[in-house]
This record gives structure tokens, C-alpha cells and sequence, in this order.
């Protein structure tokens, strides 16, 4: 990098900034903190322990936005100011400093960016997710495997929790259905993009013909809601079924029929949960999924008809990404249209890129 080149990415930096500052109005935290602050100085602001909890997340979220804006802000101010005095006394040492340092620099702005895209009512709430194959047997099944594990390890990368509600191996290989929570700040945010369907393309390891094979595999992600979110589900809505609950390869967990399995007939969106061993457990843990699968659909009902997209289209059959293991590899994105050649990493949990450029396209 040289000195025009520095002098064109502060502009750049400089432009982002702005637009940053315009969102997340930094005077305005600061006055909401001070409020927080007040509040928690009163001592009847203890008796309600539900709202001290809502009221601390929202402060060390608030504090979390302020210390990582200004800290890009610093740095860019200060990398402005080096710059200018390092150019005018021909500091050859110093603008090579800056020169060094200016991907960290661009790397501090495009996170804060990022967070700012993450700033929607649920974007910071755990993510639960949703793996269901599509038709082609074992290739299908395989396939919502390979994904299964991708978020898994996308989850370990970021130090989020795993918890487990439903997961049925297939009878060959790869698994039927499969539902987790991800646990872990901004989970939501980033997952929500890859609601829809997952097309893969390779040689299938199941044909001794080596023949080329396409899966395809639906995701559908939605947040794991509070309570205090309206939303009603009648009883006269869903019907719930009770089945044994078993693991792979069809093995009784237990001799009881604890898993619980309940459709919401006006919308026909079906959840099951079967990881514990408590019947009352798995039903609770089910009606959590439903409501927050009902909140993601009326959503996305909501969107559309501001877009203007007729109810029918309405649901999670869109392919939104292809995976080609054969003859080449890539990896791309239908509404970012990025390719990206690292397939072993991505599989592997290196997705960040991919949600990234996503949420961006998105907000642009």
C-alpha cells in the first residue's frame, strides 16, 4: 500500500463511519445508559427480577456498541491525524506503520458495520434451527448431516452452546430431522440468513457408479423468543402427538412415549422435541420452538406484503445457496452472488464470510 492508496481508504473508512454514527447515534446510548444508571440507583428497581435481567442485558449491550464505535472512531481519527503529520514531515518510518496496521483498521470499521446490521428486535437472541432433508433418501440425508455439523463447528468458532431437541438418524446414514439451539450472543442475527434451501452438488459416495448427484436440504432458523412476546397459539390450533423417543439407529432412549410431536393445523408448521426423558419437558420445549417458528412466519408474512410478494410464494423453498464439491469447487451465495473457492473450510464451519455478505447485500 502507498500513500494514495492509504488516503483513498480513509475516505472510504471515513464515509462508513458516518453512515455507522447515523445508526447507532451514540448521544442517544449515552443518554439511555444514564437513565439505566438512575434506575438500577432506585432500590424498588430490584423487586421485579425479570426486568432487572432485561434492563442488564440492554445495558451491557448498549456499553458493548459505545466502547467497540469508539474505539473505531479512535482509531480512525487517529490514523487521519498520523497520516496528515507523517505525510507533511516525510515520516517514511511512521507511514509505513500505518500502512501495516490499516487492515486492522479496516477489519475494526467492517465489524462495527456488521453489528449495526445486527441491530433488529430478535438479531441478538439465540438462533433455533431447523435441518430438514429433502427428497433422494440417503444422498438427501447425508447431505443435512454435512450442514448439521457445519453450524455445529460455525457454533464452536464463536464459543456459542449447543442444546439439542430433536435429532433422528437416517437408517443408512445422515439424519432425517434435526433441531438445536444455538446459544450465544447475536446467534439470530447471523443465522437468520440461511433460512432456505441448500443445494449440493458431488460424486455421491452411495453410487458405485461414481455418478454426479444433486441434494438438496432445507434450513429454517428462528429466534428463540421471550415470553413476553404477544402471541397466542389456541389449543383448538394444534394438535399434539406423544412418540417414543429413540437415537440412532432406532434404539430406545426409553420404554415411555416422552417425545412430543405438535402441528399448528392454520399454518401446518410441525415441531418435535424428544431430549429429555420428561414428557412435560419435551411438550414445554416444543411450544417454545412453535411459538418462536409462528413469530419468524408472521415475519416474514409481514415483509412480504410489503414487498409485494404474493401469500403462495410465502415459505422456506427458495434455494438460496449452492455447494459444488463436482467437477469443481465453489461455494455461492444467490442473493450476495459471492463465490468463494474454500469448500473444506466452509464445511467446516468457516462461514462467516458467506453471512456476512449476505447481510450486507441485504442492507444495500
Amino acid at each position: 500500500m502507498d500513500a494514495y492508496e492509504y488516503s483513498e481508504m480513509l475516505k472510504s473508512l471515513n464515509i462508513k463511519m458516518d453512515n455507522i454514527t447515523h445508526i447507532v447515534k451514540p448521544d442517544i446510548l449515552m443518554t439511555r445508559l444514564k437513565e439505566i444508571e438512575e434506575l438500577q440507583q432506585d432500590s424498588n428497581f430490584w423487586n421485579d427480577s425479570g426486568n432487572v435481567a432485561k434492563i442488564g442485558q440492554e445495558k451491557t449491550r448498549t456499553e458493548r456498541v459505545l466502547a467497540k464505535y469508539n474505539s473505531a472512531l479512535n482509531a480512525l481519527r487517529d490514523g487521519v491525524e498520523y497520516f496528515e503529520l507523517a505525510k507533511s514531515e516525510k515520516d517514511e518510518e511512521t507511514l509505513e506503520m500505518l500502512f501495516e496496521d490499516a487492515t486492522s483498521l479496516e477489519n475494526a470499521i467492517h465489524s462495527l458495520e456488521i453489528e449495526m446490521m445486527l441491530s433488529g428486535k430478535h438479531d441478538s437472541a439465540n438462533a433455533i434451527v431447523t435441518i430438514h432433508p429433502g427428497a433422494g433418501g440417503t444422498e438427501s440425508q447425508d447431505w443435512a448431516s454435512m450442514l448439521y455439523r457445519m453450524y455445529l463447528r460455525w457454533a464452536e468458532r464463536h464459543d456459542f452452546k449447543v442444546e439439542e431437541l430433536d435429532y433422528q438418524a437416517g437408517e443408512e446414514a445422515g439424519i432425517k430431522d434435526a433441531t438445536f439451539i444455538i446459544k450465544g450472543e447475536n446467534a439470530y442475527g447471523y443465522l437468520k440468513v440461511e433460512n432456505g434451501i441448500h443445494r449440493l452438488v458431488r460424486i455421491s459416495p452411495f453410487d458405485s457408479n461414481a455418478k454426479r448427484h444433486t441434494s438438496f436440504t432445507s434450513v429454517m432458523v428462528s429466534p428463540e423468543i421471550e415470553d413476553d412476546v404477544d402471541l397466542t397459539i389456541e389449543d383448538k390450533d394444534i394438535r399434539i402427538d406423544t412418540y417414543r423417543a429413540s437415537g440412532a439407529g432406532g434404539q430406545h432412549v426409553n420404554k415411555t412415549e416422552s417425545a412430543i410431536r405438535i402441528t399448528h393445523i392454520p399454518t401446518n408448521i410441525v415441531v418435535q422435541c424428544q431430549n429429555d426423558r420428561s414428557q412435560h419437558k419435551n411438550k414445554a420445549s416444543a411450544m417454545k420452538m412453535l411459538k418462536s417458528r409462528l413469530y419468524e412466519y408472521e415475519m416474514a408474512k409481514k415483509q412480504a406484503e410489503i414487498d409485494g410478494i404474493e401469500k403462495s410464494e410465502i415459505g422456506w423453498g427458495h434455494q438460496i445457496r449452492s455447494y459444488v464439491l463436482a467437477p469443481y469447487q465453489q461455494v455461492k451465495d444467490s442473493r450476495s452472488n459471492q463465490a468463494f473457492s474454500n469448500v473444506d473450510a466452509i464445511l467446516d464451519g468457516d462461514i462467516d464470510a458467506i453471512l456476512e455478505g449476505v447481510l450486507i447485500s441485504q442492507a444495500k
